[in-house]
């Protein structure tokens, strides 16, 4: 990799109420910002856990071909402090889903990407933010990759060890707790004769951490819902667990899976582009 070739930038995106949320970008210098280009748009905003920028050789497949990346940090988060993660948790958790849905009509504004090259992509948390955001949203998305997601925020924290979380979601069996999930619970979200882009849901059945059940429902009633002609994937790996410790080989098979899927979707050029300037 030659880091000259590579354009790194802080943005700031206003938000639903106006909220500034800071994003980094990455792409090659040559991008041309017509709208056209390939963009993964990732995220995850929450447990006051911070995405900060770093290296990782998993990303050139998508730099080397023009891609862009964009790494917001969403409210939920720790990127600034315990207040940011305090402004995405229990009933204000829809304020992380509206500062991922306000990145994307930012990337979209700017004539970096379209909804026609744009995908979603994330795990655990960021699952359950992709899943908001997807049922929310679907018409700014061409693909969508939701990993080992909670997606039934009614009856996530009967499952395996969930109920950890209820102090970051707040607990369904309480009646003010169970209207704030209830207003945002993707799996009772999806609507029939919608047109969802294409869809990747992705787990192990060894999860111990976040039950499968939820990719699995949530495969199904997408399935029945859509009205596009995009696919709605279910991906199960058999002997593996939340996504720690997994072995090499399982590793490249996903990324691998997942690249393919992505690139398909969005109009990425499977052959690297050639040289930047």
């Amino acid at each position: 990799m030659a880091p000259e070739r590579y354009q790194v930038d802080q943005v700031m995106v206003r938000s639903r109420d106006d909220t500034p949320v800071s994003m980094f970008l990455v792409h090659r210098r040559d991008l041309v910002r017509d709208g056209t280009a390939p963009t993964y748009l990732t995220g995850y905003g929450g447990f006051n856990i911070s995405l900060t920028p770093q290296f990782s050789r998993a990303w050139l497949f998508w730099l080397e071909r023009g891609g862009v990346l964009a790494i917001p940090h969403l409210r939920g988060g720790g990127e600034y402090g315990e207040a940011w993660h305090q402004a995405g948790m229990l009933a204000r958790k829809q304020n992380t889903f509206d500062d991922c849905i306000a990145a994307a009509e930012w990337l979209i504004r700017e004539r970096y990407t379209s909804p026609a090259h744009l995908a979603l992509a994330g795990g655990s948390n960021g699952g359950l933010l992709m899943g908001a955001v997807l049922t929310q949203r679907p018409e700014l998305f061409r693909a969508v990759v939701i990993q080992v997601p909670l997606l039934d925020m009614l009856r996530y924290h009967r499952f395996r060890i969930a109920r950890l979380w209820i102090p970051e979601y707040g607990d369904p069996d309480d009646a003010v707790a169970f209207r704030w999930l209830r207003a945002y619970s993707p799996y009772h979200h999806v609507r029939d004769g919608v047109a969802y882009p294409a869809v990747l849901l992705a787990t192990a059945a060894g999860d111990t951490r976040v039950d499968p059940l939820h990719a699995r429902k949530m495969a199904a009633r997408l399935q029945a819902a859509t009205a596009s002609p995009h696919p709605v994937l279910l991906r199960l790996e058999v002997d593996a667990g939340h996504g720690a410790g997994k072995p090499v080989s399982k590793a490249r098979e996903e990324l691998a899976d997942t690249w393919t899927f992505v690139a398909v979707a969005t109009g990425l050029a499977l052959s690297p582009a050639g040289p930047a300037r």
